[in-house]
């Protein structure tokens, strides 16, 4: 392996949303820094199961929904 190549992996502290902690290696940071998470597993709804929000149609169909009360047709 070649020298001054790699990054520095050291011990961190990782801070869930709901506050337990770990430890775990990592490049992140220095020697004994915490990270403190915004989303982790357990409140993320990719994770959860939770609401999702779903597709509602493409283009044409907010055309449509927005000024589906207009009329185009010439008479």
């Amino acid at each position: 392996m070649k020298a001054d190549l790699h990054p520095d992996y050291h011990m961190i502290t990782v801070q869930m949303t709901d506050g337990t902690t770990f430890q775990t290696r990592s490049t992140w940071g220095k020697e004994g820094d915490t990270l403190v998470l915004d989303v982790d597993p357990t409140t993320h709804p990719a994770w959860t199961g939770g609401q999702q929000r779903v597709n509602e149609g493409g283009r044409v169909a907010q055309f449509n929904k927005r000024f589906g009360g207009l009329s185009l047709n010439k008479k």
